[in-house]
């Protein structure tokens, strides 16, 4: 939907974005002093763009994702995917996974899907910010720069909190207040127009000096 904001009003709104210290992971009711999880994917490095197989100029699937043994305690995983760069208050939900097998170590290429109330054995699929469940494919305004993609996985305790058939952001964050145990942090980064607007400064700055 962002696709269709015309690259003007993507470029007047450059500096209006939600922020870093909106997402999740930087919420102190989470607890913040918990360990780390590492966190990867074999589509893209760490602060690396995204694959546009996986953003809406491709077939919009969601990434794979691959992460090292959770520490003792973890009684399941939570994934929530955030744009921090969105131009909103809050970051921009693309997805979320609750009940992710505390054994589990991976999610496959295309593996966020609507799934309905969920199966227990492999989690619940959340309901991202068009509260559509699944995989929002990346889509930032042309013109708007480039954006973050925070993948954020966390593991929970035995005592977290039930957020519901598939839950939203607010749901989320509340059953997970102060039973998080490690969490991982992956940046994917995406961005439309950037070459087309550079083209059109050189051209302009070339035209100025004849």
């Amino acid at each position: 939907m962002l696709e269709h904001i015309p690259a003007w009003l993507g470029r007047a709104l450059t500096s209006v974005r939600a922020g870093a210290d909106k997402l999740a992971i930087a919420q102190t009711e989470l607890g913040g002093s918990f360990g780390a999880l590492d966190l990867t994917s074999p589509a893209f490095a760490h602060g690396g763009r995204l694959p546009p197989r996986f953003t809406a100029d491709g077939a919009g699937v969601s990434p794979p994702l691959t992460w090292g043994a959770a520490p003792e305690g973890t009684a399941m995983l939570a994934l929530l995917v955030e744009d921090a760069d969105a131009p909103a208050p809050q970051p921009l939900v693309h997805a979320i996974v609750w009940g992710i097998p505390a054994d589990a170590a991976r999610l496959a290429e295309g593996a966020i899907v609507a799934d309905g109330d969920g199966v227990a054995a492999r989690g619940d699929v959340g309901r991202n910010s068009y509260y559509g469940e699944g995989w929002l494919p990346p889509d930032p305004p042309t013109g708007h720069g480039e954006h973050r993609y925070a993948f954020q996985l966390f593991a929970l305790d035995a005592d977290a909190g039930d957020p519901g058939a598939s839950p939203g952001r607010t749901a989320l964050l509340r059953a997970m207040a102060g039973h998080v145990l490690a969490a991982g942090l992956l940046i994917g980064t995406y961005a439309r127009g950037e070459a087309a607007a550079a083209t059109i400064d050189q051209a302009s700055r070339a035209a100025a000096s004849t």
